[in-house]
């Protein structure tokens, strides 16, 4: 991590060779803080998360989600010492984000518990996630915490492979019924 609370990571994918010429692309993989100026663009990212998660389970907008309106749910959460929001980009623009909180154990600990975690799709498994993931964990390490938790649908493998890849285990699932279903 370097001074200033960003994870930076040069990202050169393996060379490709089209049928008349080589070609090799750099981007640039960073993850810093969300400030209130962005805002807006979390709240772009969210809607795309939003329909992601809710296709996966429908009572995820009725248990998980973040209150509405989510522009000031995001402020509220920026603006507070207990959470922290932070931002993957490539090249300096957003293409996801990360919400992690401490949070109180029954035994009076703590733990850092990440909530959400978003890559757009085209940005995916080019190191977006973990820069964030990196960012986010160093943080809440700097606070003295040692356990974590990352919050996971059931169904949702790609970032149950994330997390676990991360040394992260499940430790916990809730299980639900609809009668109206």
């Amino acid at each position: 991590m370097s001074p200033g609370g960003v994870w930076r990571e040069d990202w050169a994918p393996a060379t490709r060779t089209g049928s008349a010429s080589l070609s090799t692309v750099t981007v640039s993989v960073t993850a810093r803080f969300a400030c209130l100026d962005d805002v807006s663009q979390l709240g772009r990212l969210y809607s795309e998360l939003e329909a992601e998660m809710d296709a996966l389970h429908a009572m995820w907008k009725r248990a998980d989600a973040l209150p509405k309106p989510v522009a000031d749910s995001f402020a509220s959460l920026i603006e507070s010492d207990d959470s922290l929001v932070v931002v993957g980009e490539i090249d300096g623009l957003p293409f996801g984000f990360l919400i992690a909180s401490v949070e109180g154990l029954v035994d009076g600990s703590l733990i850092g518990a990440i909530r959400f975690i978003f890559t757009e799709l085209p940005a995916r498994e080019v190191g977006v996630a973990e820069a964030m993931r990196a960012l986010a964990l160093g943080d809440l390490r700097s606070r003295g915490l040692t356990r974590f938790d990352a919050h996971v649908l059931p169904g949702h493998r790609l970032v149950k492979n994330f997390f676990e890849a991360g040394g992260f285990s499940a430790r916990s699932i809730v299980m639900h019924h609809d009668d109206q279903a």
